[in-house]
């Protein structure tokens, strides 16, 4: 039934782009690979992962010229598990993005499904895994990544320095407060030099308590190699606080061959100390353009109870330990 959606949205969405003269992209990433998992409750596990180093997906984008320098964009992006066909984001067709957008000289104003600032910033500045493989900072780091009725404004980039503020409705009766998000996100970027101040509070469904994250990012690029630093202060629906730290390297070895190496520290502030730290290290050798092989290996040790577990782009993981050996193609 999904993939008889799926054709007839794309033979739809090919038919209007045709009929429109609009421009309409079809894209996305085929990725899947061997992963070994040790340290959980269940036992070992090994198994074939779809979304190791980047989650499987399909994704239309289409665009118009309104004029005037304005620009109107949507974009609807599924995510599926190569390894079975079936659908990801727990059965959404399009849940991973489907948002609607206007560009222009006065900014970025979108409203829809969407990344939050937040992991934007994580995934794109801080981690040098791109928060995939079994060095994903989110094993760690908070794992809010999509919020559904958001509305987002991104500011233009003036002398180095842009803001991106998301605001994502609760949509209960009554009270707007209850699982309410808010995000917003500061960046300064000039030559090698890239930082980042990004926090975010969500609301949970009473709207009585509220969680918060702020994360300082900075990465500098020296020559081929690349140094990502991170440091997030956590505060959770109870008031416990707790603090995560990370340093990472990602080396151009050659044109074809990458090396990438973390290290995150989870210091828990609240009576219980459950610490947790992980080291991971990954390498990628680039077969083409649009595909590459990639390894990683990672482990967490945690302390005092602490439930920190290696997983990759599309799977929070089993286990405490995590091995990884596979293949991605981008279309």
């Amino acid at each position: 039934m999904q993939k008889n959606v799926m054709r007839t949205l794309a033979l739809i969405f090919v038919s209007a782009a045709a009929q429109a003269q609009s421009s309409l992209s079809v894209y996305g990433v085929a990725d899947a690979g061997l992963v070994l998992e040790r340290g959980g409750d269940g036992g070992a596990v090994q198994k074939i992962g779809s979304g190791v180093a980047s989650s499987s997906r399909l994704g239309f984008k289409g665009k118009e010229d309104l004029g005037g320098g304005t620009m109107l964009t949507f974009v609807l992006e599924n995510g599926y598990s190569i390894d079975t066909g079936a659908t990801k984001q727990n059965g959404a067709l399009f849940g991973r993005q489907a948002l609607l957008c206007l560009s222009g000289d006065a900014g970025t104003l979108s409203i829809g499904r969407q990344y939050t600032p937040f992991y934007k910033t994580l995934n794109n500045v801080a981690d040098p895994f791109a928060t995939g493989m079994a060095g994903n900072a989110q094993n760690v780091f908070d794992g809010t990544t999509r919020i559904d009725n958001a509305v987002e404004y991104i500011t233009p980039r003036v002398a180095g320095f842009s803001a991106d503020v998301q605001y994502g409705m609760g949509e209960t009766p009554g009270d707007s407060s209850k699982n309410r998000y808010l995000g917003a996100s500061g960046s300064y970027e000039q030559g090698a030099l890239t930082v980042v101040l990004a926090h975010q509070q969500h609301d949970d469904a009473t709207g009585t308590a509220h969680s918060r994250n702020t994360m300082l990012v900075a990465r500098y690029r020296f020559g081929a190699v690349t140094g990502h630093a991170a440091l997030a202060r956590n505060r959770d629906l109870l008031g416990a606080q707790s603090r995560d730290v990370l340093l990472g390297v990602a080396a151009q070895l050659s044109g074809t061959d990458k090396l990438l190496f973390s290290v995150i520290d989870h210091h828990d502030a609240s009576a219980m100390r459950q610490n947790a730290w992980q080291a991971a290290i990954g390498y990628s050798h680039a077969l083409s353009r649009r595909t590459d092989l990639y390894a990683a290996y990672g482990h967490i040790r945690n302390s005092n109870g602490a439930q920190f577990r290696v997983g990759t782009a599309a799977d929070s993981g089993s286990g405490a330990t995590g091995v990884n050996l596979g293949v991605r193609h981008v279309f």
